[in-house]
């Protein structure tokens, strides 16, 4: 490996300890704790936010479910998956500890949605050619 993909790959862990580090402060939970709920040992997890280790996809996933995040953010962050596009809305969605992964998804789509009906995608009204259906119940699946 190259050094620049070697410095880059080490700064991405370096990145991603430093943002569970951050979620855990404001958490406002003990390193000691956060290992505790994720299922990992003290140790690990210290080296994890230290940037010495980069975990799996599934230690990840355990990391965000104990502190009450969204593993997809996570996933960003350690670089298995790509950033979605929406900036400051999603961010906030996903970044809700009080909403589960289920409510998150219905945000971003009903959200999603709304943006397509904005910037006026065909079969969508643009803006300023909006107009009101008549009343319908929308249907909600379960």
């Amino acid at each position: 490996m190259d050094k620049t993909v070697n410095s880059a790959v080490n700064q991405a862990v370096s990145d991603l300890g430093s943002y569970i580090r951050t979620q855990r402060a404001n958490a406002q939970i003990s390193v000691r704790q956060l290992a505790k709920r994720a299922g990992v040992s003290n140790p690990y997890l210290s080296q994890v936010e230290r940037g010495l280790r980069k975990p799996s996809a599934e230690i990840l996933q355990q990391i965000a479910k104990a502190l009450r995040i969204s593993a997809e953010a996570l996933y960003v962050q350690a670089g298995i998956l790509e950033s979605r596009e929406g900036g400051p809305v999603v961010d906030a969605v996903l970044a809700d500890a009080d909403l589960s992964e289920r409510q998150k998804q219905v945000l971003l789509d009903i959200y999603a949605s709304f943006r397509r009906e904005q910037d006026g995608e065909p079969g969508h009204p643009a803006p300023g050619n909006s107009h009101r259906p008549e009343a319908t119940t929308p249907e909600i699946e379960e």
